[in-house]
């Protein structure tokens, strides 16, 4: 893909929790707003903000403050900016009715 072209990569679940945790905290986004399980792959491209998280599998999650379940498919991409990211795609959210 052109928009992963001169990105850093980050293989395997360690070293990709610890780029995309660094990535939330340097562009000021909430560290739980991605929760990350079984991590493959996170790249970076600096010059463009594009960034991509691949997991092994989807993953959902309930924050209970806010009512809503998200889903958040095996890959995830965006382009990360200071405290947004824009052109989301992978995540899903739903309203529960409590």
């Amino acid at each position: 893909m052109a928009e992963k072209e001169g990105g850093i990569v980050k293989k395997g679940h360690e070293l990709g929790l610890i780029m995309a945790i660094s990535l939330l905290e340097e562009h000021g986004l909430p560290l739980g707003l991605l929760p990350l399980a079984d991590v493959i792959e996170v790249g970076f491209v600096k010059d463009t903000g594009y960034m991509w998280i691949i997991q092994k599998k989807k993953v959902e999650h309930n924050f209970k403050m806010i009512s809503k379940l998200v889903s958040y498919n095996s890959e995830i991409t965006g382009y990360v900016e200071k405290k947004r990211i824009e052109k989301l795609k992978g995540v899903k959210a739903k309203e529960l009715m409590l």
